[in-house]
């Protein structure tokens, strides 16, 4: 199959495109034909990445790209897995295997739900991390409700325009940052009120949050803390936090779980209309590389997505 990957621990200037053997599922594993995949620029720095869940490196090539869409090619031996041969599926597949920027990609049947209909495949690739992290922020530990007060930092990003969308759905007072050229847009998902990050700083609008979002990270994180009112729930998905000296920033740390039911409940917002979706730029499996420097350059609408075929 063809295949995007590294034969080094480095960055995603060092992706090489070639030819990888095809894998073949266990039980209660799925073959998926990717049709499409995205770019998330921190997946380089996640220990997964280039370790094994024991602790040792894990062995070259590595294919990145966790998040898919596609249609099911074969069904591990064994097991029960609610697919079969034909269906069109979108999910995660684990941390600690090759992932799918390439033909074909394994996952486990707990990770996979319907493809929603109403998306094509690529804007279907862009959802799972995101969406997947805004819900169990929003909605698992957060327990937005009706009425609560909800700062979502970065609401244009990847996570924060499912993030505004969600909290908006659940009936919250939305104040999310952004910087200037997206104001109009993170209004449009939802937000009631939108801060230029760059122009101002939240905390001098900003207080008695029942929930608060933090995606940065680092001196945002810190200065959060300062607008949640007493018994507030705070959520960062700042990769850098899980290591935070305060306790307080590595009790808040939440990574991504995946979650098969939950992504069919997200579906089904899409399927409703209740849910929109972002795909910043489109790259073919030969523009891995020119994919990713455009992920990590930030200021997107949403992510980048690859496309495997179809």
């Amino acid at each position: 199959m063809n295949a995007v990957y590294l034969t080094q621990k480095a960055g995603p200037e060092s992706l090489i495109i070639g030819e990888l053997p095809m894998p073949v599922p266990q039980a209660n594993e799925v073959l998926v034909r990717v049709h499409a995949t995205a770019a998330t620029p921190t997946e380089f720095e996640w220990y997964p990445t280039f370790n094994t869940r024991a602790g040792t490196p894990r062995p070259f090539p590595i294919v990145p790209s966790h998040e898919l869409s596609g249609v099911v090619a074969a069904l591990g031996a064994g097991g029960s897995v609610p697919l079969k041969v034909g269906d069109a599926v979108y999910g995660l597949n684990d941390w600690f295997a090759n992932g799918a920027l390439a033909d074909y990609c394994i996952a486990p049947a707990t990770a996979l739900a319907p493809k929603p209909a109403s998306l094509t495949h690529a804007q279907a690739a862009v959802v799972p991390i995101s969406a997947l992290t805004a819900w169990q922020a929003v909605v698992t530990r957060g327990m937005v409700e009706r009425s609560q007060r909800v700062l979502i930092h970065g609401g244009s990003g990847g996570v924060g325009v499912f993030a505004v969308q969600l909290a908006r759905l659940r009936g919250a007072h939305v104040i999310a940052t952004a910087s200037a050229a997206n104001l109009d847009f993170v209004r449009s998902l939802g937000a009631d009120e939108v801060i230029d990050y760059r122009a101002a700083r939240f905390e001098s609008t900003v207080r008695d949050m029942d929930f608060v979002l933090d995606s940065v990270g680092g001196e945002t994180l810190a200065r959060s803390w300062n607008v949640l009112r007493p018994g507030g729930t705070l959520v960062t998905i700042a990769a850098q936090s899980a290591a935070a000296s305060d306790a307080r920033d590595r009790a808040a740390f939440m990574l991504v779980e995946p979650n098969r039911e939950q992504l069919a409940e997200i579906a089904g917002l899409f399927g409703e209309g209740k849910l929109r979706v972002f795909v910043e730029d489109e790259y073919p499996l030969a523009g891995a590389i020119a994919g990713y420097a455009r992920a990590k350059k930030g200021g997107m609408r949403g992510k980048v997505a690859f496309r495997i075929t179809g």
